[in-house]
């Protein structure tokens, strides 16, 4: 990694922490919603190797334009056009209903690049993380498998962009569904 990538990096971290200050997670802990995106940025640093500084930039800025203010023109003059495009790929529609947003999300995963699929896998696997270490308020047994089952969707579609990613998610889901008591569905199997 050269200085310029570290540079890079940290401004992208700051840019992120900056732009969710205001933003909490949802679990019973309310972690600040920066320790997802490091935790989503150092899946993807891990699954590549480090080798492309590009992709862990896209994975802490993965949520500004869906959650915050920022713009994809604002990421591009920023971070350039490969980043802001990676994070457009990844990036819901806000106007939708969230049923449509996730159905949306598993036709999608098809049609974007294998960088985005990578990121993808990397937020799936860390918001199945989060359900297990801080489940969100209010959410029933039943909700949590739910959200593991149509997180085991997309996953199934982005599976083949990063494996071990994909090992990494099921062993999540796998906690979470035997500490909710429902077993652990078969890969690729998305009910629970």
């Amino acid at each position: 990694m050269s200085e310029t990538d570290i540079l890079r990096l940290a401004r992208a971290f700051r840019f992120a922490a900056e732009a969710h200050v205001e933003q909490r997670r949802k679990g019973e802990r309310q972690e600040p919603y920066v320790n997802h995106l490091a935790e989503v940025a150092d899946l993807v640093a891990g699954a590549t190797g480090g080798r492309d500084p590009d992709l862990v930039v896209a994975a802490l800025l993965h949520d500004t334009i869906e959650d915050t203010s920022v713009t994809r023109a604002d990421l591009e003059a920023t971070f350039g056009s490969r980043v802001a495009g990676i994070v457009a790929e990844v990036t819901d529609d806000r106007t939708r209903p969230k049923s449509e947003r996730k159905r949306a999300q598993v036709q999608h995963a098809s049609h974007i690049s294998r960088e985005a699929q990578i990121l993808k896998l990397a937020d799936k696997t860390s918001n199945i993380r989060g359900i297990l270490k801080s489940p969100p308020q209010g959410w029933s047994d039943e909700r949590k498998a739910e959200y593991v089952a149509w997180g085991r969707e997309v996953v199934e579609i982005c599976r083949a962009a990063c494996p071990p990613l994909g090992v990494a998610f099921d062993e999540a889901a796998r906690e979470t569904l035997e500490q909710l008591g429902h077993g652990a569905a078969p890969t690729g199997d998305p009910q629970t």
